[in-house]
């Protein structure tokens, strides 16, 4: 099979090659690929600052593809059926544990970027009928971190949720959070992506460029209360804003780390105004389907920002490395 490799921690280390076809084993699958989704977890292993990667390897953790072969005792899936791999195949679902995520798609195991991969049956979850296999391959990572923010939450009519930026993770979670019945502030450097938030039915935006205290204009616009749910996709550098622009009893959801992991943080507000923080690492096979289900019965749309060409792989990582120039999601077919 034809397959993309990175051969070392680096971006200029890709190479095209051949490998042998692997073959389905007992309770096994054999997917044969159609796109993968690139993440920044996907990046930062390409650069070296995520830990564990086994150079040389099939790099990208999220993808979608077909059933091209059944191992022994596979049951309840055929030939050709539509399906989205989980990339930490070992977390089926329950609480995260090590064990479950010592066995990463894209790290420690074959990633997306070649035409087959196995993977046990038990990792994967059917593809909703109206999405193509771009956008099936966005959901992995993006979709079900947004979907346990959510539910972190709790979200119902009336509830209110800040977004930082248009990456994917806070563009699904700003669809599942308009489904769920809330209102909407997201915060981004740009007046074309702020406006194409706002046509996803996002209710009040901010440039936080323009407005540098985007927590004091959160708590402007609910009339003092904050927001119930924060998602937080930066880091260090906004969440002490983050918490300031939490409601009382709120959650802020730490999921990104493109501005940094060390922060000092005052304790105060926090007790004060009993702050739920609640870190995540994506979520399971069983969190997956859900979010699935959730996106094929209110007929989400992933957004696919681009489209790269497998052979435009190194282009793609170039373009998601910069930061800050992409809507939702980077595609890549093979």
């Amino acid at each position: 099979m034809k397959a993309i490799q990175l051969t070392a921690p680096s971006l200029t280390a890709f190479r095209q090659t051949e490998l042998p076809d692997p073959k389905a084993g007992r309770g096994e699958v054999l997917v044969r690929l159609r796109a993968a989704a690139l993440n920044f977890v996907d990046v930062a292993i390409a650069t070296g600052d995520f830990p564990g990667a086994n150079f040389p390897m099939i790099p990208v953790a999220d993808g979608a593809g077909e059933v091209a072969a059944l191992g022994e005792g596979v049951s309840g899936l055929a030939v050709g059926d539509r399906v989205i791999p989980h990339f930490m195949p070992n977390w089926q679902g329950g609480a995260i544990m090590p064990r479950n995520v010592a066995a990463m798609r894209g790290v420690t195991l074959p990633g997306s970027l070649a035409e087959y991969v196995v993977v046990p049956a038990t990792c994967l979850v059917a593809l909703p009928v109206h999405l193509d296999f771009v956008q099936g391959a966005a959901l992995p990572i993006a979709a079900t971190t947004a979907w346990n923010a959510v539910r972190s939450a709790q979200l119902r009519p009336g509830s209110v949720v800040l977004l930082l930026g248009t990456g994917g993770v806070s563009i699904f979670a700003l669809q599942f959070a308009k489904a769920s019945g809330a209102t909407v502030i997201l915060a981004s450097s740009s007046y074309e992506k702020l406006e194409r938030a706002r046509q996803l039915g996002a209710d009040h935006l901010i440039n936080y460029r323009a407005t540098p205290a985007w927590d004091d204009e959160v708590l402007k616009l609910t009339e003092g209360r904050g927001a119930d749910l924060v998602v937080e996709t930066v880091g260090a550098a906004t969440i002490v804003r983050s918490l300031n622009a939490a409601a009382v009893g709120g959650t802020v959801f730490t999921v990104g780390f493109v501005g940094g992991t060390a922060s000092t943080i005052d304790l105060l507000p926090i007790i004060v105004k009993a702050l739920r923080i609640v870190g995540n690492n994506t979520g399971s096979v069983a969190d997956l389907a859900e979010a699935a289900r959730a996106i094929a019965t209110h007929h989400i749309v992933p957004v696919i920002d681009r489209v790269f060409s497998i052979d435009d792989t190194h282009a793609a990582y170039a373009e998601l490395s910069v930061g800050g120039r992409h809507f939702g999601k980077l595609g890549i077919t093979h």
